[in-house]
């Protein structure tokens, strides 16, 4: 499947060298409880909660957190951290669940969107004052100036502070399963690349997908 990314001047003028990445996995099935999933999971788990992995992870959970802090927006990494290394990986639905596994094994932030929603090509933006977004749940979202945004060709659609948008939102019958990822200033690349691959495996193991890329910029 063809793709057309690109990070626009002015992001790369406010956040030079700061990686994003994207993986599209074709294909997909929403399957629920799919054998052997539990077992992966608190496998995926396991290695997450090793101390010497604990503390790189919750490293870059405040850095994304202090990011956060400069637009004046928690960031829910930090709770969804401190609930999974109590309680474990979340039970949704096995889009959501790979999403989630992706954030908290590399530690960084990760959107899980319906590919075929998206209104042409994406691109990486910063944001002007009181742009809006159209959150899921009917929020809405006003951006502050500087925010990181990512664009199609018709509005945006997620606001990395505020949340992704209504438009894109995965479903039981999407078929083609986009993830992205953002890094902020302090946040390499590798680790995206890392969440990513975990997303993808996730979804070709259980969900009959395919692989179609993972890039990072």
């Amino acid at each position: 499947m063809d793709h057309d990314f690109s990070m626009s001047l002015r992001y790369q003028e406010a956040y030079p060298d700061v990686g994003f990445g994207l993986t599209l996995i074709s294909g997909c099935h929403h399957v629920l409880n799919p054998a052997g999933f539990d077992a992966y999971k608190r496998k995926l788990l396991r290695k997450m909660r090793r101390r010497d992995r604990l503390a790189q992870i919750s490293n870059r959970v405040d850095i994304y957190a202090d990011f956060f802090k400069q637009f004046g927006f928690d960031c829910p990494l930090t709770k969804h951290l401190k609930r999974t290394v109590n309680s474990g990986f979340p039970r949704y639905s096995l889009f959501v669940d790979a999403h989630f596994m992706a954030e908290m094994c590399a530690g960084i932030l990760v959107a899980v969107t319906d590919y075929e929603q998206f209104d042409g090509s994406l691109q990486l933006d910063v944001a002007d004052e009181e742009e809006i977004c159209k959150g899921m749940g009917g929020r809405h979202f006003s951006t502050t100036k500087s925010e990181i945004v990512l664009r199609d060709d018709k509005e945006i659609v997620c606001v990395l502070c505020q949340g992704a948008d209504e438009k894109t939102r995965v479903r039981e019958d999407t078929e083609d399963v986009l993830f992205y990822a953002y890094a902020v200033p302090g946040i390499e690349s590798a680790h995206l690349q890392e969440g990513l691959a975990i997303a993808a495996d996730t979804l070709v193991e259980f969900g009959d997908g395919k692989t179609e890329f993972i890039d990072i910029y």
